[in-house]
């Protein structure tokens, strides 16, 4: 028969073990895929604003260049810059992703200078001078990558909301979410609000 302190020994090596083996066991259930999922959630829009700065800050040579040769393309023009005022005008950081409004105006503005820049290079083309221009030519590149990065940055972005809404609705996440993560709620998406709104532009002459 075991002595009070072998049992006592053992009972500390079970206890011990089941330390160990526990967090094995929980990373097996799942329960790190929700905190995983968020920050990649966070990550994935962060390169959205990247490139939607990005963009914005090709606007004012773009539109320096085509007023050079197009002066009297005024009003296309002026409804470029003042898209571009628009949306950068919204203030957007990650908590961005917790505010379905504040996603969705933000959304608007860039598709309205999205649509604005589109009719810009659609201006372009009566002004063969213009498109000859090395520097156009090359704010041309430059916003052709851009908006197919827009693009792919987006696309991550969709794709990492879905990951992580999909957990917190599926077993095991729905669990840990309303044990340890109740605080993170479900995120809205960008919504397609033309056909194939998420495929860039194209600006190519």
């Amino acid at each position: 028969m075991q002595s009070r302190q072998e049992l006592a020994r053992s009972i500390c090596r079970w206890q011990l073990a089941t330390l160990l083996i526990m967090p094995i066991l929980l990373t097996g259930c799942g329960i790190n895929n929700i905190p995983t999922y968020d920050e990649q959630v966070k990550s994935a829009w962060a390169q959205v604003e990247n490139q939607y700065q990005r963009r914005a800050d090709l606007v004012p040579n773009l539109v320096e260049t085509v007023k050079g040769f197009a002066k009297q393309e005024r009003q296309t023009l002026t409804a470029v810059v003042e898209a571009r005022a628009k949306a950068t005008s919204i203030q957007v950081d990650a908590s961005i992703v917790d505010d379905p409004q504040k996603l969705q105006q933000f959304q608007q503005v860039q598709n309205q200078l999205t649509g604005a820049l589109s009719r810009l290079m659609a201006v372009s083309e009566r002004y063969p001078e213009l498109k000859s221009n090395q520097n156009f030519l090359a704010l041309q590149s430059q916003l052709e990558g851009t908006e197919n990065r827009i693009a792919v940055a987006r696309r991550d972005f969709i794709l990492a909301v879905k990951r992580y809404n999909t957990e917190l609705r599926t077993f095991p996440g729905r669990i840990w979410h309303s044990l340890l993560y109740s605080d993170l709620p479900l995120r809205e998406n960008f919504e397609a609000t033309a056909e194939n709104a998420d495929q860039a532009p194209q600006v190519k002459f």
